[in-house]
């Protein structure tokens, strides 16, 4: 089975030479390093690229481990650069060498260097992006396979694969595994034993407990709008024990810093501005989440949503949840009415309003999808997303209704 990631060879083919530091993030088992280390490399290899010139450095492999420091890491690097061509240099995990950003400044002039990293922490990462590498390092940012991808390397029954994604998703290592036990036993292995594992030490957290009990709570909930006061009060009420907002804050933060949950925030269609009070949070993979809940609440239409959701990113799109106010007439007095819209996505000057439906029965629930879109009234595109087959159709209202497979399997669905 070949699992192509064309998008991310593409990207990473165009910053070829673009004296940068290229830095691939990521949710960890995501395919970084295969990314690079393969996928890149054996392109590079294709183009008449020396074995020499390609200089793989995996700091997670024990017998790296000396390069995790600084200044071995130099000298090893130093070593391999044996004459003034072009050598490729690709470190897996940079995030465990301590002072990395000086290490990478120290090739960003070379002309015979070309460097290329991963990382799977946000903040330990993307705030040195900003702040070491402003202006000299170019973040790309890797996801588990999109149902594209997925599809591409499986083949089979298209309905039948959906389901399959939308219940152990997109993790490369999962989508190789044959049997449904084997890909389950390996999701429940993967979250406790590496994203758990590397929050409570990366964060010091000392309550595993309570992050544990947290993350079932967030499971159980994607796509619910909330906050850290709301989710300190359905602990109280489910958990029976108090925990600090502040504690779950930054539970919050630690848990989207290592790239294991996304958050979409709110925003004001008409008012054009954020709106700070709620958020609403999609795992990375659904196959994590549900992994984390033992496979027992899979609720399709939640799962649609998360699938949709990742896939705009995948896309490069910039996602937040709409809020439309509006002011309507009752019998006695005017009353002011909020619609959502569940995503709001940008991209440049692109912008389009989606509205995610596992299955519209009668009209009654048409009309309910389609009135927060109605209520927006600018000229953006506005979408809603089916969970089921039917063919591309243009409501007289404006709004254009797709299948999931035209979405997710056409590059160009959005213009559909």
């Amino acid at each position: 089975m070949i699992i192509e990631r064309n998008t991310y060879l593409n990207k990473l083919i165009a910053r070829r030479h673009n004296g940068m530091i290229k830095i691939v993030t990521g949710l960890r088992r995501c395919g970084k390093s295969f990314l690079l280390s393969t996928i890149y490399a054996n392109w590079l290899r294709e183009q008449g690229v020396d074995e020499h010139h390609i200089i793989d450095i995996n700091l997670e492999d024990r017998r790296n481990k000396k390069l995790r420091d600084p200044d071995e890491l130099l000298t090893h690097i130093d070593s391999k650069l044996t004459d003034g061509e072009v050598h490729y240099i690709m470190i897996d995990e940079i995030q465990l060498v301590p002072e990395f950003e000086d290490v990478l400044n120290s090739y960003l002039n070379m002309p015979n260097a070309d460097v290329y990293v991963t990382g799977s922490n946000a903040r330990f990462l993307s705030s040195q992006v900003r702040t070491e590498f402003a202006g000299r390092g170019d973040e790309i940012r890797l996801y588990p396979l999109t149902f594209s991808e997925y599809f591409s390397a499986i083949g089979g029954d298209i309905t039948k694969a959906l389901t399959d994604y939308m219940i152990y998703g997109g993790m490369p290592q999962v989508v190789l595994k044959e049997s449904e036990k084997d890909k389950r036993e390996f999701l429940k292995a993967l979250f406790t034993r590496t994203y758990i594992r590397d929050i409570v030490e990366r964060n010091k957290i000392r309550n595993k407990d309570v992050l544990d009990d947290f993350l079932n709570i967030l499971a159980s909930s994607i796509g619910s709008l909330t906050n850290p006061t709301k989710l300190a009060n359905t602990f109280e009420s489910v958990k029976h024990e108090k925990v600090s907002r502040n504690t779950l804050a930054s539970y919050l933060d630690y848990i989207c810093e290592s790239f294991l949950m996304e958050k979409a925030s709110r925003y004001d269609i008409k008012g054009k501005k954020y709106i700070e009070s709620l958020n609403k949070y999609y795992f990375a993979d659904c196959g994590l989440r549900n992994a984390r809940l033992n496979f027992r609440q899979i609720e399709y239409s939640h799962l649609l949503e998360n699938v949709i959701y990742n896939e705009l990113l995948a896309r490069d799109f910039s996602v937040d949840v709409g809020v439309v106010a509006k002011n309507e007439r009752t019998a006695d007095s005017r009353e002011r009415q909020y619609y959502e819209v569940d995503f709001v996505c940008n991209n440049g000057s692109q912008r389009y309003y989606i509205q995610s439906a596992y299955r519209m029965i009668d009209e009654a629930k048409v009309n309910q999808e389609s009135a927060s879109l109605l209520n927006v009234d600018d000229a953006f595109k506005k979408i809603i997303i089916l969970g089921e087959y039917t063919p591309v159709l243009h409501t007289e209202t404006g709004i254009t209704i797709i299948s999931i497979y035209d979405f997710l399997m056409k590059e160009n669905s959005l213009e559909l």
